[in-house]
């Protein structure tokens, strides 16, 4: 018998120093990140936690505990930016064109849009590391609509990013179901409404849809609009964890994060701490149980309908597991997948990588599927316009309409990062509203010189940050919230609140 388990303890063995190896080069590597600053050792202990939402009941409540937040931000962080940090590059010195309190209204908060009329609701969920602001584009679109929108600052975000060494996804949920009880009372009876979530806010919305399958006493969304939905991310995202722990010891501190990198946006995070990635892990890996269990128990049918738009390739989230883990788990409901491909124009097929083909050729082969699927894809390999392909569920044949839109020439794919934003959003946009500025123009940064002289990875530079076909994404969404409302034009909407 000690023969017999004499392998298998060897075997644990080796794989537990092979780890513990593992971690600890991680954890030295980790040293060569840049210097803690103070947004990245500060975590407001005002902050918004699940344990909070039974008191915190109501809109009014969250946003008191979010005016402490920021409060304590301005006290601890920005009334104390050391000299050296005092530059224009810097977010968090008040004198720099790019802090938030500079401009009329700062979007790294809770904000609410309404119309004139009220004929629906929609509570838009932001992404990990970002704010608010993201959800601006389609706020302004559902209240034009006459939706009442409220795009939520989910806890640990549009603050510090140390805010995220704390912040767990239970304190993200209990937030959704607060706003969601806000904007069914503010739809009023009988009127829909939707859940919206982008990249972190999609997994988040998908699970409350979830979770009203078994809570009855949660109000239910009528209709989900996914954009990049975080439905399923990499292993490594949970292995973070295990590095971070090292953190407990100062000389590793730096392993607390996965990035450290100068804070330019005014509205996201570019820091980038392994507590976030492992509550994502952690969050993507409930909603694969609970998506499994209910499809199990045929209570996934009783899903709202779902429009979710994809890059093919996305190196935030894994695309397949929002088609596998999600889409191919429904039943048919009325719900449509949007794929955004890559540009397969012939001048750029040399230096494209074979990504995501297998996964196009699954959805493009299938006889049928419970959903419909749609491909913005180049109309031919010589030509930048685009088409839509369209493959209804069913087995009705595929069918293709021009979109009068085209590739950027210089545009390969579109990105993470990319689809909430039009090309004239102010920060974001390749063609920028010029009407409003926040300091940056990311859309239009593109710096060329020396290789490795950049403080930030060129790369960050090189992502696209906004969306050549958002036009398409806006009319498919309007179709999408007048299909729930009517097809009646909306009243005229005001200036949000």
């Amino acid at each position: 018998m000690k023969r017999f388990l004499r392998w298998p303890l060897r075997a644990a063995a080796a794989a537990a120093v092979l780890f513990l190896t593992i971690v600890l080069v991680r954890g030295l590597d980790a040293r060569k990140r840049g210097e803690m600053r103070p947004w990245h050792t500060v975590a407001p202990s005002a902050e918004v936690r699940a344990a909070d939402l039974g008191a915190l009941s109501t809109l009014a409540d969250y946003l008191r505990r979010e005016d402490a937040v920021f409060r304590e931000v301005q006290q601890r962080v920005r009334d104390r930016v050391p000299a050296l940090d005092r530059t224009a590059a810097n977010r968090y010195w008040d004198g720099s064109p790019l802090a938030a309190g500079r401009h009329p209204r700062d979007w790294n908060r809770t904000f609410e849009l309404a119309p004139s009329e009220i004929r629906g609701g929609a509570l838009l969920l932001h992404g990990l590391t970002d704010a608010p602001y993201s959800m601006r584009p389609l706020a302004e679109i559902y209240r034009s609509e006459g939706f009442y929108a409220l795009a939520l600052r989910l806890p640990g975000h549009g603050t510090v990013p140390g805010s995220l060494t704390r912040t767990s996804w239970p304190d993200w949920v209990a937030a959704v179901r607060m706003g969601m009880r806000h904007v069914r009372e503010k739809a009023g009876a009988g009127q829909p409404v939707h859940l919206v979530g982008y990249s972190n806010g999609g997994a988040l919305a998908v699970n409350y849809a979830l979770e009203t399958l078994d809570d009855p006493a949660l109000p239910r969304p009528d209709r989900l609009l996914l954009l990049s939905p975080m439905i399923g991310v990499t292993p490594f995202a949970g292995f973070a964890r295990w590095i971070g722990l090292l953190g407990a010891f100062p000389y590793f501190e730096q392993t607390r994060w996965l990035d450290v990198m100068p804070e330019y946006v005014p509205f996201k995070y570019n820091s980038f701490p392994a507590n976030a990635a492992a509550q994502t892990y952690e969050l993507t890996n409930v909603l694969d149980e609970k998506l499994g269990s209910a499809a199990s128990r045929g209570r996934i049918r009783d899903l709202p309908p779902a429009l979710a738009f994809i890059s093919l390739v996305d190196a935030t989230v894994i695309s397949g597991a929002t088609v596998h883990g999600l889409f191919d788990r429904l039943q048919p409901n009325g719900s449509d997948l949007v794929v955004f491909d890559l540009n397969r124009v012939n001048a750029l097929a040399a230096f494209l990588k074979d990504g995501g083909n297998a996964l196009l050729e699954d959805l493009a082969s299938r006889p049928t599927r419970p959903y419909d699927f749609s491909l913005v894809t180049n109309s031919r390999p010589d030509r930048l316009d685009v088409v839509e392909r369209k493959f209804p569920s069913g087995r009705a044949p595929a069918r293709e309409e021009p979109l009068g839109l085209s590739w950027p020439r210089e545009v390969f794919s579109l990105s993470h990062v990319a689809i909430p934003f039009p090309e004239t959003d102010p920060l974001f946009g390749g063609r920028p509203d010029e009407s409003e500025s926040y300091g940056l123009r990311l859309g239009l940064v593109g710096p060329r010189g020396e290789k490795s002289l950049l403080s930030v990875p060129i790369e960050q530079f090189m992502r696209l940050t906004w969306n050549p076909f958002f036009p398409y994404m806006e009319a498919r969404v309007r179709a999408w919230i007048r299909g729930s409302a009517g097809a009646e034009p909306p009243p005229a909407a005001r200036p949000g609140s």
